[in-house]
């Protein structure tokens, strides 16, 4: 159980980072959802993995149950995390809209074309 765990937040937070080094906003945004998800399932699984055990106590006796703080931690990030989501897809929708493509530049485009004219001539 332990190694399945581990091994998905792995993939998910290797995935986020590929997705985060691309050059186009959406796939950007992407990433940051995958790597909200992996942190989600760390902080689920910092609660204990158990099978069938009751999440907070057990009445007929001592019975090893989970942790409730990490569970109530990552509602509170799910619902953070779906509402961050919203707000970069829709300035990430306002930039497509107004460039007519998602593509993050890092230069300046009125010195890139000064400097090809210079270039140029």
């Amino acid at each position: 159980m332990e190694l399945l765990v581990a091994s998905s937040v792995g993939v998910l937070t290797a995935g986020g980072v590929y997705l985060i080094l691309r050059l186009r906003a959406f796939p950007v945004i992407l990433g940051l959802a995958l790597l909200s998800y992996a942190v989600n399932i760390f902080l689920f699984s910092t609660g204990r993995l158990l099978v069938n055990a009751p999440p907070v106590l057990n009445k007929y006796g001592d019975a090893v149950n989970t942790d409730p703080l990490p569970q109530a931690l990552v509602l509170t990030a799910i619902v953070i995390s779906f509402g961050m989501t919203a707000v970069l897809v829709m300035i990430a929708l306002g930039a497509f809209l107004e460039a007519d493509h998602d593509k993050i530049d890092m230069t300046d485009e009125p010195e890139a074309e000064a400097m090809g004219e210079e270039r140029g001539a």
